[in-house]
């Protein structure tokens, strides 16, 4: 958990702004994260895939809006999280 507060930190410079899109992209990677542990387990659990792909989505759409407005902090977000960066055309 404390390595995740201080993703969180370096992310949102520190702020407890819960709201902005790169902490909502954080919060998202990190029930991701969860929920795929689970399904490695538990592989036959089709409610918690379908939260996985709805997650997924959502994550996706933010990082969409963030790449066109701010691409800095999209770039930064990319690299400290270890996801992989869209394919938009």
């Amino acid at each position: 958990m404390y390595r995740c507060n201080s993703i969180n930190a370096q992310l949102v410079n520190g702020n407890k702004d819960t709201g902005s899109t790169a902490s909502q992209i954080y919060y998202l990677t990190h029930q991701i994260l969860k929920l795929t542990s689970h399904l490695k387990s538990h592989s036959e659990d089709y409610s918690s895939r379908r939260g996985l792909r709805k997650l997924l989505g959502k994550r996706k759409r933010l990082l969409i809006y963030l790449s066109d407005s701010n691409a800095a902090l999209y770039g930064k977000i990319i690299q400290t999280l270890g996801i992989r960066s869209l394919k938009r055309p």
